[in-house]
């Protein structure tokens, strides 16, 4: 394997129909695309139902002490309560940065001093486009949540630091199972950018 085929390329097979499926007022809408492989014009043609979404950010919150912002937050389609990390949708216009400092300032009533970009990574490209980024927040300071009001399932949701050390190894040995938190824990870890 050369370098250049150790990396993903934009690429874009013909679509030959689409059509909405779902589309909403909530983050998501889902379509239904029949596409055709680029060097088969006359050949045969396959559906891919596709769920649109935005992006989002999540973001690893470390203090001063080593301990992670955590939630506990319940979601309905996995019927779980799970660990998680300040985590939120972007919005139309906003750049990533700026989504992880306005969701660490809502969840956690927090701003960071130092922002640093751990990776961005596609969630799961068989089915969607959604990307998510994720960000190390280092010298932390409380702030409070301004006018942001919790609703819904946020309204539930709990907050807690625990420290880092704690956080990866129950990564590890599969007690936080949600990937977002595994991919930023994991990545802080590689990159030696986590406390010891």
């Amino acid at each position: 394997m050369t370098t250049d085929e150790l990396a993903d390329r934009p690429e874009e097979w013909p679509v030959v129909e689409s059509k909405d499926l779902h589309r909403g007022d909530w983050v998501v809408a889902l379509r239904s695309d029949v596409i055709r492989h680029p060097d088969q014009p006359g050949g045969e043609t396959f559906q891919r139902i596709i769920l649109e979404h935005p992006g989002a950010v999540v973001v690893l919150a470390i203090d001063d002490d080593g301990r992670a912002v955590c939630l506990s937050q319940y979601r309905h389609a996995a019927r779980q309560r799970f660990v998680e990390l300040p985590a939120g949708v972007i919005d139309t216009g906003e750049e990533p940065l700026e989504v992880g400092q306005r969701e660490l300032r809502e969840e956690a009533g927090l701003e960071a001093g130092e922002w640093t970009h751990l990776l961005s990574t596609y969630s799961s490209p068989g089915y969607s486009a959604e990307v998510i980024h994720y960000y190390l927040a280092r010298d932390l300071r409380e702030v409070g949540r301004g006018d942001f009001v919790l609703a819904h399932e946020e309204a539930d949701m709990r907050l807690f630091r625990v420290p880092y050390r704690e956080l990866l190894d129950a990564v590890l040995a599969g007690a936080v199972r949600d990937a977002p938190v595994a991919l930023a824990v994991l990545t802080a870890q590689a990159r030696e950018l986590a406390p010891e």
